[in-house]
């Protein structure tokens, strides 16, 4: 494995943008009901700012603020398992396909 294949691999820019996009997808084939209404943004919303937050970490401007938005970046990855396991007990039929993300 050369090294630009190895760093593809190990883009977290790229793999927290596929992330998001995974949840994405799957949010589109949940059922339409009350309890999905409430779980789909909150997740959507959580797992989409991991990139977001994590971009910002790579331009912070001192070693500090990069700590402190990583940290961030960190809650974020925390809630979105909690929405996660959420959505996966409101929808079993899609146990699989949750436990990929």
């Amino acid at each position: 494995m050369n090294q630009f294949t190895n760093k593809k691999k190990y883009d977290l820019k790229e793999r927290t943008v596929k992330f998001a996009e995974m949840i994405i997808e799957l949010m589109k084939k949940m059922p339409h009901d009350l309890i999905n209404q409430r779980l789909i943004p909150q997740l959507v919303g959580s797992g989409g700012s991991l990139g977001a937050n994590y971009c910002e970490a790579n331009e912070a401007e001192s070693k500090k603020d990069f700590q402190h938005k990583i940290g961030i970046c960190k809650k974020e990855t925390k809630e979105t398992k909690h929405w996660l396991r959420l959505l996966a007990k409101a929808n079993p039929q899609f146990k699989d396909e949750f436990r990929k993300l």
